[in-house]
């Protein structure tokens, strides 16, 4: 059972040399072709352990790529593709056992339930690492990589949305495919504060908006605005109002507070605005 031509196409892949959207799905599915070939794309313990390591390194690279590619539904495929050979014992990997990038990977794929708003599937994800590695006298805190989506999870469960908006920044993910879901889970929170917001305010000043919004230039503003079918106009951002969502000025101050509690860090600039 030859591996040199599935050898010779993950070596291309991981190559230095930045290679083009459609050299990558070329080679990803001439590497899929491969492991059928092999008969390897469900392991069993018969497998033996060097195809093993080179399928799931295979895998794990289509992973990766896939989110460089910005393909969230082929990642999620590779992640179930994967799931069979996260399970198999370490002992079927025969030597090599610590080159498997499970860590990562899964990390990812927790980061993508939460753009999702899957807090179901991400805590069933969560539940059981915690439980594979209790029974193995480990915890999850060490790992760079799955501590990372618990952390956002949590800051997001508080409204502590300038937390997560810090540890989004390039210097506070922990890899380069983090920073790909991190943008569009910024994104996410952006929709929820601006869907508070339109239904808290009369208008906002667009400095403030900025802020609130997490948005780097006013400029940014009015695109955003303009996107949602909002008004700009003299320095403010108005919002257009429903006859029949009108509210009086104390329904307004109650929105209000609602908003400031889960924009913590900007509540001060906010009753300003108020």
């Amino acid at each position: 059972m030859s591996t040199s031509n599935l050898s010779n196409i993950v070596y291309q892949l991981q190559t230095p040399s930045p290679l083009s959207p459609q050299k990558i799905t070329s080679l990803l599915t001439s590497a899929k072709r491969e492991l059928l070939t092999l008969n390897v794309l469900i392991p069993t313990p018969t497998t033996p352990s060097p195809i093993l390591v080179l399928a799931r390194q295979t895998l794990e690279t289509g992973a990766l790529l896939s989110i460089r590619l910005q393909q969230p539904d082929a990642f999620t495929r590779y992640y179930q593709q994967l799931l069979p050979f996260y399970e198999m014992p370490e002992s079927s990997y025969g030597t090599d056992t610590n080159n498997s990038q499970r860590s990562k990977v899964t990390g990812l794929y927790l980061l993508l339930l939460l753009t999702k708003g899957d807090y179901a599937a991400f805590h069933t994800v969560l539940e059981g690492l915690e439980v594979e590695q209790a029974g193995e006298g480990k915890g999850l805190e060490g790992d760079e990589y799955i501590s990372y989506p618990v952390k956002l999870e949590r800051w997001l469960m508080e409204g502590s949305y300038d937390r997560v908006w810090g540890a989004t920044k390039r210097e506070g993910v922990p890899s380069e495919e983090f920073g790909a879901f991190s943008e569009v889970l910024i994104g996410t929170i952006r929709d929820e504060i601006a869907s508070c917001s339109e239904k808290a305010y009369p208008s906002l000043p667009i400095a403030n908006a900025k802020n609130l919004l997490f948005l780097e230039s006013e400029g940014s503003v009015v695109e955003f605005a303009q996107a949602r079918g909002w008004v700009a106009k003299d320095g403010r951002i108005y919002f257009p109002q429903q006859q029949e969502d009108m509210r009086t000025e104390k329904d307004i101050l109650v929105a209000s507070g609602q908003v400031i509690e889960n924009t913590i860090g900007y509540s001060r600039s906010l009753e300003n605005i108020v």
